[in-house]
């Protein structure tokens, strides 16, 4: 027999799903901090390619040497920027 507040709790958590418009790993929460941030996942599930994981904040370095958390929504165009340079020389020839 299932309880009449978890019952509650369950329904309402639906109901907040059913209009969200966003993934729950793409809802950007300032609040959180930069471990936080990493550990937030995107994407967990399985397609016919086996187990999909994906983080929703990607920590690389800044300019500064300074790490930086960034979106993988948000973000996605300096995260870009970041894989390209990883894929660049000291000569700047692309290395693939």
């Amino acid at each position: 027999m299932s309880h009449p507040e978890h019952e509650r709790v369950y329904r309402e958590s639906n109901q907040e799903d059913a209009y969200r418009t966003a993934n729950k790993g793409d809802v950007i929460d300032d609040s959180k901090s930069s471990e936080e941030k990493k550990e937030q996942v995107a994407v967990d599930s399985w397609d016919p390619a086996g187990h999909v994981k994906v983080p929703a904040y990607f920590s690389v370095e800044n300019e500064k040497g300074e790490e930086e958390v960034l979106h993988h929504v948000k973000d996605a165009e300096e995260i870009s920027d970041v894989i390209r340079q990883a894929r660049v020389d000291e000569d700047g020839d692309r290395k693939w």
